[in-house]
């Protein structure tokens, strides 16, 4: 079988909160093509093991389960976002670099 995936979701775009995104996954990349379906024309594969997401708490509970049932993984790195600072007096602060306009 092909190496699972471990990472860390990212924040969808749709998002405004950090939901989803404190836990870790297991799931496993794709092993075959994908087809368009000769009824409907939706895209259908064989590949039943992509269907398959795993969520745990940890890092360490996700390789440990990894470990225990003979699955061999590859560990995605996680970014930290950044987080820029602000406060609302920062728009009307007098060395402010862009033009104020009203």
């Amino acid at each position: 079988m092909v190496k699972a995936k471990i990472y860390q979701p990212a924040k969808t775009a749709m998002q405004s909160g950090r939901g989803k995104t404190k836990g870790w996954v297991v799931e496993y990349p794709r092993s075959s093509k994908v087809c368009p379906d000769a009824l409907m024309g939706w895209q259908s594969s064989a590949d039943t093991a992509r269907q398959i997401k795993l969520r745990f708490p940890t890092q360490q509970a996700a390789i440990a389960y990894c470990e225990e049932h003979k699955i061999d993984f590859s560990l995605a790195a996680t970014q930290k976002r950044k987080l820029r600072v602000k406060a609302y007096a920062d728009n009307f602060a007098y060395g402010r670099v862009g033009s104020w306009t009203h």
